[in-house]
């Protein structure tokens, strides 16, 4: 049985455009409703600094305080968790060099890692940002499933950073044509390793998706997507990690002198793509309308919050960005109830109060205007 996880206070303090900002929740859904640029999204990035990462606006901290701010952001929230009852403070201190650094407490007490937050909650998000995924750069849809792996597995965003350090350090080597071979044999054996871990990790993400969308074909009112990863050992898939590890070392090894020639690594996770198909159409996702490529989406969004909800016990905390401006009436109350059937909180944005009235007294209407707040 899942359970659920939901915030139950929230305060901002000199976050974006809010001053000071606090609200009481009642454990329902929570429907933001303002007008553009009054702190919906805002509010919404604020939740989802609570999750490691840099939240749904990939923010640097230099640009999150509000013009004006003394100093740095502070976000608090009282969270019913994954283990219980818990406070959480995160936000920004200027650190010796005059930069701000990120700082996170957890019931008081300074966390190790922003990792942490994970035992907690798990918070997911879709916004207007993501809607061309499927047209947009590769890149995108590679931070869209490493997001997805990272919701159930934290060791990947790491993994992922550890990566791109040797990386950078193996470009640099070779664009000082420093060819020694005892230092890029020992930074090209983390690279294999971590490179297929990351691949390994993405790969068993798509795997679990598929067979949950499956099995919702018969029942869901959105598009089923099938997914597929390229662009990075394609034809070697499904050998066991350690052939993969010794083939790819083999290749950072013999293209040393074309990714000195390119400037950059040229083969590696960091190149892989994100295929996504319309299954009933049988087509690929970027040819679908724009209707469809939104409906497509938000089914994708669904499904893996089930899964995160399937694999960990708890549902997790979504975060709906303006996601009824382009569904119809009937679609719309099939995405409530959707969001509604996975037994946890949601919040949810848009201009017109009108389109969530199929929500009835399942959620909590708070008006937002020029970053203040009422219920």
């Amino acid at each position: 049985m899942t359970e659920k996880t939901q915030i139950t206070r929230l305060k901002l303090t000199d976050f974006r455009n809010y001053d000071q900002a606090g609200l009481s929740l009642s454990g329902r859904h929570v429907v933001l409703v303002g007008e553009n640029g009054a702190g919906k999204t805002n509010f919404m990035e604020a939740i989802s600094l609570l999750s490691p990462g840099r939240g749904l606006r990939r923010a640097v901290l230099s640009d999150v305080p509000r013009i004006g701010a003394p100093g740095g952001f502070a976000i608090f929230a009282a969270v019913d968790g994954m283990a219980g009852d818990v406070e959480i403070g995160t936000g920004t201190e200027t650190a010796d060099d005059g930069n701000p650094v990120r700082r996170l407490r957890i019931n008081g007490t300074t966390a190790r890692s922003v990792d942490e937050l994970t035992d907690h909650l798990r918070v997911l998000w879709l916004t207007p940002a993501m809607d061309g995924l499927f047209t947009g750069a590769s890149a995108d849809r590679r931070r869209f499933l490493d997001r997805l792996v990272l919701s159930l597995d934290p060791a990947h965003g790491r993994r992922a950073n550890d990566f791109e350090r040797a990386m950078r350090s193996r470009n640099k080597l070779l664009s000082e044509g420093r060819f020694d071979p005892t230092w890029l044999s020992g930074i090209e054996q983390q690279m294999a390793s971590l490179g297929i871990a990351m691949a390994a990790a993405r790969r068993e993400m798509i795997g679990l998706l598929a067979g949950l969308i499956e099995s919702d074909r018969q029942t869901s009112a959105f598009p089923s997507a099938s997914l597929a990863l390229t662009g990075f050992l394609d034809d070697h898939a499904d050998a066991p990690a350690f052939e993969l590890e010794e083939l790819y070392l083999s290749q950072l090894s013999q293209t040393r002198y074309r990714d000195a020639a390119a400037g950059r690594t040229l083969d590696g996770p960091h190149r892989a793509d994100l295929v996504v198909r319309h299954l009933e159409k049988d087509m690929e996702a970027g040819r679908c309308s724009t209707g469809e490529q939104k409906a497509l989406l938000i089914g994708l969004v669904l499904a893996h919050a089930r899964l995160v909800a399937t694999m960990t016990g708890f549902a997790p905390i979504l975060l709906l960005d303006e996601i009824a401006a382009h569904l119809d009436e009937n679609r719309r109350a099939a995405l409530f109830d959707r969001i509604d059937a996975l037994g946890g909180q949601a919040f949810m944005t848009g201009t017109d109060r009108g389109m969530f009235e199929a929500l009835g007294d399942r959620a909590q209407i708070v008006l937002v205007e020029d970053g203040h707040l009422a219920t």
